[in-house]
């Protein structure tokens, strides 16, 4: 065959015919996706509003995937696997928090007109919202008090409750790599809320002294990665809510505003902060 002929030939047709679902269907089951947004208003702006929850549950759903991923390599000291994993989280938080700009621009009576389809519903009752946190190490077992009517999301919300967090895995393999992380912090009771440590800051303060290409310097710098789009997620859904109901309760009896300002003055992962005051 000349050249000008193979340059003129039609290309191959792709297989059409299939006996059943398609191929693609039934891998991404993009049907089941497609047909989940049951609208409860006449309002147009429902459609977006709920597409957009359900893909942050997604998103959600994928950065646990990474995290448990980046705990269960810690555990058996892969610190390459969990860094990979780690870094694909933030291009997925990235993802994440760019949900937020649908959504980001609702005026009062825009959000108002849908408003009541909610009934008592709330991004606080996310069961895999709630097991990010958990791995963040934001642990509280009243917050399995919403799921008590769903076994299997109490069943795995308690599992994750009772599970050493991500940050958990990473002192104790901080502690295997010699660096004087105290006992309490080590045998602490995992379903408690983890708080900050002078011993731990100094540890990381050692860290960053240290050898930059270190593999736990570079551990620390995809944890502050995290850390930091897990602010400013927090933050957007800070303004986006201030933006549609000002200073109002929230959806679900929560305390809106007030309550989203809170969170947002906490910081993720907190001695890799402040240890560089002292670096």
């Amino acid at each position: 065959m000349s050249h000008e002929a193979h340059e003129t030939q039609e290309p191959e047709t792709p297989h059409l015919d299939f006996a059943g679902t398609t191929p693609y269907e039934d891998y991404v089951k993009a049907d089941v996706l497609t047909h989940l947004q049951h609208t409860l208003s006449d309002d147009p702006g429902e459609m977006v509003f709920l597409v957009t929850t359900q893909v942050m549950e997604l998103w959600f759903t994928v950065v646990v995937h990474e995290w448990e991923t980046a705990a269960h390599a810690l555990r058996e000291d892969k610190v390459p696997v969990a860094i990979d994993a780690l870094k694909r989280s933030v291009r997925e938080l990235e993802a994440l928090n760019a949900s937020w700009k649908p959504l980001g621009q609702l005026t009062p009576a825009q959000f108002n007109s849908y408003r009541s389809a909610l009934g008592e519903g709330s991004g606080f009752q996310s069961a895999m919202y709630r097991r990010m946190e958990f791995l963040l190490g934001e642990k509280s077992a009243s917050m399995l008090v919403p799921h008590r009517g769903a076994p299997r999301v109490h069943a795995e919300l308690e599992k994750a409750l009772h599970e050493p967090s991500l940050y958990d895995e990473v002192l104790r393999f901080m502690a295997r790599r010699g660096h004087a992380i105290p006992a309490s912090v080590l045998k602490r009771d995992v379903s408690q809320r983890y708080e900050p440590s002078d011993a731990v800051e100094a540890a990381w303060a050692a860290v960053y002294s240290g050898d930059p290409g270190d593999q736990l310097a570079r551990l620390g710098e995809a944890l502050t990665d995290v850390a930091e789009l897990v602010w400013r997620w927090r933050n957007d859904h800070l303004v986006a809510t201030r933006r549609a109901m000002g200073a109002k309760p929230g959806t679900g009896g929560s305390a809106g505003v007030a309550w989203l300002e809170k969170r947002a003055r906490k910081n993720v992962f907190p001695e890799l902060w402040t240890a560089r005051s002292h670096v």
